[in-house]
């Protein structure tokens, strides 16, 4: 009898002991073979070297994007970065308080556990989603700015950076997008800048959107006030890259050769500002010693899509070869500069009617051949 409880309990204990091992196996399988070496060959695979450095070739995803839409669209443009949003809750314009959507959150766990093992590097960016998306964030303007950035950091950022950006290792996070009401409060965004990089190892970036000079405005020490402003910011040099939302208005006419919007990118024909977009940008990254990134670069698929690259509507006429050129004009002033450091393509994953900047068949023909 004794004998019989012994040689059951011996049992147990190897059963135990076999079933120690596999789940140390399938530990190691994961941890080590799949997060590690598989997903670093995938990583690897994907880098894109030039002989102009190390670029980043990207796709901003649509707010209600399908992970299956953004999969092919990754192949379909040669993408090795996917920028995806987290949708940030905002009231109003004028409201100072915010929450994370927890469905939004959720989606992209799901696509980022995709992406990783594909060897896609993922740009994560807290979406400002204000008034059910009616309104823009560039015209956001908080009632009170102390709460509001305390609400950007504390109920925003910290949750991002907690649960997806350090456990899922992301390349990137941005730290602010497009907020052009409030971009002139230094000390606040250099705070939140210190504040994300206290809590989150990788690369931080600050996405800036477009402007405007005019060589006859006026000027002050012989730079344009809005530029200055822009150029001067304390928080380009507290993060690792510049974004910039690349919507500059280029021309007046309806459609345009390639030759002309190369020429444009130089000196611009809207209003006869001839605004050298190309020199401005040189002189951001060179002023901090930063590379610049296209953290937004797109045209609608209609007429007038240089005018005005902002408006997915600017023309009731199709017009997919003006986006075309316009990508490929891009492609020819900024592939070959080292101090670019890539570009995002806006809009991808999700096709519908409505979606306007969503690259056509000529567009990707060029995007597929960027930095080939």
């Amino acid at each position: 009898m004794v004998n019989n409880l012994i040689n059951v309990l011996k049992l147990g204990r190897y059963k135990l002991l076999i079933f120690v091992i596999i789940v140390a196996i399938l530990v190691f399988i994961k941890l080590v073979l799949l997060d590690i070496v598989y997903a670093g060959q995938r990583y690897e695979k994907n880098r894109i070297v030039t002989p102009w450095g190390e670029k980043i070739k990207a796709g901003n995803l649509s707010v209600d994007y399908s992970i299956e839409q953004t999969l092919i669209d990754i192949e379909r443009l040669g993408l090795n970065s996917v920028n995806v949003p987290i949708q940030i809750d905002i009231p109003s314009l004028n409201a100072n308080t915010m929450c994370v959507n927890l469905e939004s959150k959720n989606k992209a766990v799901d696509l980022i556990k995709k992406l990783r093992y594909k060897g896609i590097n993922v740009l994560l960016e807290p979406y400002p989603y204000i008034q059910n998306g009616e309104q823009y964030e560039t015209q956001l303007k908080p009632t009170d700015i102390n709460e509001w950035f305390w609400n950007w950091k504390q109920v925003v950022l910290r949750p991002i950076v907690h649960d997806i950006a350090k456990p899922y290792k992301v390349y990137s996070l941005c730290i602010g997008s497009n907020f052009d009401q409030i971009e002139d409060q230094y000390n606040y965004w250099t705070d939140v800048a210190n504040f994300v990089r206290t809590n989150f190892r990788g690369r931080i970036t600050y996405k800036t959107n477009w402007w405007y000079t005019a060589n006859w405005e006026t000027t002050k020490d012989g730079q344009n006030e809005t530029y200055s402003q822009k150029l001067n910011n304390p928080v380009l040099g507290k993060v690792d890259f510049i974004s910039v939302a690349a919507y500059f208005e280029l021309t007046d006419s309806d459609s345009n050769t390639v030759e002309n919007l190369v020429s444009s990118l130089y000196a611009t024909q809207t209003y006869y500002r001839h605004q050298n977009v190309f020199e401005e940008l040189k002189n951001m990254s060179l002023r901090w010693n930063k590379q610049v990134f296209f953290g937004e670069l797109g045209f609608p698929k209609r007429n007038k899509a240089s005018v005005h690259p902002w408006n997915p509507l600017p023309s009731n006429i199709i017009n997919e070869q003006e986006q075309a050129n316009c990508f490929q004009a891009y492609k020819e002033v900024f592939e070959k500069e080292s101090w670019n450091m890539g570009f995002s393509v806006f809009a991808i994953g999700k096709i519908d009617g409505n979606k306007n900047y969503y690259p056509g068949d000529q567009s990707v023909q060029v995007i597929n051949s960027w930095y080939k």
